[in-house]
């Protein structure tokens, strides 16, 4: 978990020091285990900027599409479980259908805000095996497109593979961090909270309070394989903004500096025709109410 937004912008008064190496508000995971896959071939890397990408008032989070939605379909944002504007999610609870009305600043390519989104629900949120938070919007990619001339990005249905240059796309501080998956974590635990097959950021990703909920971007493809979340701010073991890695064993690691995202190659399954979210779908493995 990061530390609240306010703490973060409090010390950065205080010490005049730059970006505490901190990587997403709350979070918690399992995870340990890194598995050995690994690319034959570096591809080609491609520019990643900010068109798509949302502020929040206080995380990051991107507008997102599905390999099946089309243009007609009510938009969705994307951003952690930790984000979510009525508190966390407690440990084992899923938020299915909740009436909201937040807003998100739209960014472009350059971090220039163009437009104000509003949600019309929470579709989806939880911190219980993932940290994810989906709003459905009271618009469409259409509508979108053709007001602000902002395409969403889209979520890469398969699971992500180390060894991949990735960036992490920060709408809240407009920044942006560039480094490789390092590898995948069994279980990734923090406070009350636990998250499976976790992704693990090469120490490049020094993300910080307020990149929660950032899009995590496959170079080469421009697609999101996660959603950043955590990171382990002062080498203490499973506490909050304190992650710890647990293996498939209970063998369990601590990483000081080390930060991490969500997969989130297993969501595109629970959302049908018109992305409505259909739990009960076939290959579905998100967690249920």
């Amino acid at each position: 978990m990061k530390k609240p937004l306010l703490a973060v912008l409090s010390a950065l008064v205080i010490t005049g020091a730059g970006m505490a190496p901190a990587v997403a508000a709350p979070l918690l995971t399992d995870g340990a285990a890194t598995k050995a896959t690994t690319k034959t071939a570096t591809p080609a890397v491609k520019a990643v900027n900010f068109a798509g990408t949302v502020a929040l008032s206080n995380c990051s989070g991107s507008v997102i599409r599905f390999p099946n939605s089309v243009d007609t379909d009510p938009a969705l944002v994307l951003t952690n479980g930790h984000c979510l504007e009525t508190g966390f999610p407690a440990a084992g609870e899923v938020i299915v259908d909740q009436a909201s009305s937040r807003s998100f600043s739209l960014l472009n390519a350059s971090a220039t805000k163009v437009g104000t989104l509003r949600a019309s629900k929470v579709a989806y949120s939880t911190m219980t095996d993932t940290d994810v938070t989906i709003y459905q919007l009271t618009t469409t990619y259409a509508k979108i497109k053709s007001t602000y001339g902002i395409s969403p990005l889209t979520v890469q249905d398969t699971h992500p593979t180390a060894g991949t240059a990735i960036t992490v796309v920060s709408g809240y501080w407009k920044r942006t961090y560039a480094c490789n998956i390092d590898g995948f974590v069994y279980r990734l635990k923090e406070g009350d909270w636990t998250w499976k097959d976790s992704v693990r950021y090469t120490s490049a990703c020094q993300t910080i309070g307020g990149t929660s909920g950032s899009p995590v971007v496959d170079n080469a493809t421009g697609k999101v394989v996660a959603v950043n979340n955590t990171g382990n701010e002062d080498g203490e073991r499973c506490t909050e903004n304190n992650p710890c890695e647990v293996d498939a064993s209970g063998n369990v690691t601590v990483r000081q500096g080390i930060n991490y995202a969500e997969e989130t190659y297993q969501i595109p399954a629970c959302f049908g025709a018109g992305n409505k979210l259909n739990l009960s779908a076939v290959g579905c493995t998100l967690p249920k109410p």
